[in-house]
C-alpha cells in the first residue's frame, strides 16, 4: 500500500512523519539535528529514499545534509557555496568586490528526474546547483548578473531566494522568487534570466509598478499546467497564465490578502489554498481563527476550511514553505505553524487534524508520496 512521508523543518530540528494511504495513524521520527535551525527538508521526486536538508546555527554556520534511506541516517555533504571558485566572496551587484554575506540556504529543490541534481536558494539572494548529490555547488551566476541587482532589497526575513520551481515540460525553464525583488524566469537552464513581475503592484516602493522590488512570499504551480502560476505576495494573491509575462490579482473575497503560504491541489489545477494572516505587522490569523481558504475556481471565489482547526484565541503564523500537498487519490493537504502544530487533511481540506503538536516553530513542510 502506498503512503506518505511528511518532512518538517523547525527552529530546533527536523522531524519525519510517516503514514499509510489512510493517513490516520502517524509515526514520528526526530528530532534529527536537534537544536539546529532546519530551514528546509525536501525529498527527491526521482528517488523516494533521497532527502536533502538545510541546517544552520550561529555557531557552526550552514550545513547541507543528505539521506539515502528516507531519513534513517544522514551524512554532511559539500557546504562550500563559492563565487568564481572563491569561498565567502563575490562580485557585488555593482561589479565591485564585496564580502559575500552567505547566511543560509532557504530552499532546496531536487531535480524532477535525477536524484543527484539539486538546486539551492540562499541568502543573500543567489541560486546554486549541485550535480553530484550536494558534494559540490556552482552558482548560476546569470541571475545576479541580470543587472537589476542594485534594486534588490531585503524583506523582513532577509534578502532570500526562497522559491524554486522546475518546469516539468521544459528542463531549461526555472522560476525563482526573491524577497524583496520579485519573480524571475530562465528559459535556458539558468544562463540568462529576466524578471517576470508585470502586473504586480507594491505601494511601499518608490515605483509601485517597478520591474523589480516586489516582496513575493511564495509561488506555486500545478505540474499539468506549468504556464499557470499562483503567487502569494506581500498583500495580494496573484495569478499568471503566460509563464509570468503578466499577472492579475485573484484575492477576491478573502478576509485579508496578506499571507505567506500558497499551494495547488495535486489533481485539480484550479484548486488553490492560502492561509490569510491579519497584516504585515500582525502575523496571526484574523480574529484569532485559524482558517485555510480554498478556491476551486483559480481565485476570486474563496471558502474557509475550518473543521478541526482552532477557531478562537489562535495567534500562530504559517510561513512560506510550511504548506504542501500529497498526490494520493484523495489529495492530502498539510501545513505547520509557528506554534509547533502540523495539521493534515486527507480529504482536500474538508477535515483537519493535528499529526503532531508542540514541536518547535515550524519553518517548512514538504510531502513525499511513497510507493
Amino acid at each position: 500500500m502506498s503512503g506518505v512521508r511528511v518532512l518538517v523543518g523547525t527552529r530546533k530540528g527536523a522531524f519525519v512523519l510517516t503514514s499509510d494511504a489512510k493517513r490516520e495513524q502517524w509515526e514520528v521520527s526526530g528530532p534529527h539535528f536537534a537544536g539546529w535551525e532546519i530551514y528546509h527538508v525536501k525529498g527527491s521526486p526521482a528517488d523516494p529514499n533521497r532527502l536533502y536538508v538545510s541546517q544552520s546555527t550561529g555557531w557552526h554556520g550552514q550545513v547541507i545534509q543528505r539521506s539515502s534511506d528516507g531519513g534513517k541516517t544522514w551524512e554532511p555533504v559539500g557546504n562550500q557555496f563559492t563565487y568564481d571558485g572563491v569561498p565567502g566572496t563575490h562580485q557585488w551587484y555593482d561589479g565591485t568586490p564585496h564580502p559575500w554575506e552567505f547566511k543560509r540556504v532557504w530552499h532546496l529543490e531536487p531535480s524532477l528526474t535525477d536524484p543527484d541534481t539539486v538546486y539551492a536558494g540562499v541568502e543573500d539572494a543567489a541560486l546554486f546547483r549541485s550535480n553530484d548529490a550536494g558534494q559540490t555547488w556552482q552558482e548560476l551566476a546569470g541571475l545576479r548578473g541580470h543587472g537589476s541587482g542594485p534594486r534588490w532589497q531585503p524583506g523582513a526575513g532577509g534578502m532570500c531566494l526562497h522559491t524554486i520551481i522546475l518546469d516539468p515540460s521544459d528542463p531549461q525553464r526555472i522560476y525563482i522568487a526573491i524577497s524583496a525583488a520579485g519573480a524571475f524566469r530562465t528559459d535556458n537552464g539558468g544562463e540568462t534570466w529576466r524578471p517576470i513581475n508585470r502586473g504586480l503592484k507594491s505601494q511601499y516602493i518608490p515605483d509601485p509598478d517597478a520591474e523589480v522590488g516586489h516582496c513575493v512570499h511564495h509561488v506555486a504551480m500545478h505540474r499539468s499546467r506549468p504556464g499557470t502560476l499562483f503567487m502569494q505576495k506581500h498583500w495580494d494573491v496573484m495569478r499568471t497564465d503566460d509563464a509570468g509575462d503578466s499577472w492579475r490579482e485573484v484575492s477576491g473575497n478573502l478576509p485579508t490578502d496578506f499571507g505567506f503560504a500558497i499551494d495547488v491541489h495535486a489533481h485539480e489545477p484550479e484548486t488553490i489554498y492560502v492561509v490569510p494572516i491579519k497584516s504585515d505587522s500582525e502575523h496571526f490569523p484574523p480574529d484569532g481563527k485559524l482558517r485555510v481558504f480554498r478556491s476551486r475556481t483559480g481565485g476570486h471565489d474563496w471558502e474557509p476550511l475550518t473543521k478541526g482547526l482552532p477557531q478562537s484565541n489562535c495567534y500562530v503564523n504559517v510561513l512560506r514553505d510550511a504548506m504542501a500537498v500529497d498526490s494520493l487519490d484523495s489529495c492530502g493537504v498539510y501545513f505547520g505553524t509557528t506554534g509547533g502544530q502540523v495539521y493534515a487533511s486527507a480529504d482536500a481540506g474538508e477535515n483537519w487534524a493535528p499529526i503532531v503538536r508542540d514541536l518547535p516553530a515550524v519553518l517548512s513542510v514538504e510531502v513525499q508520496t511513497l510507493p
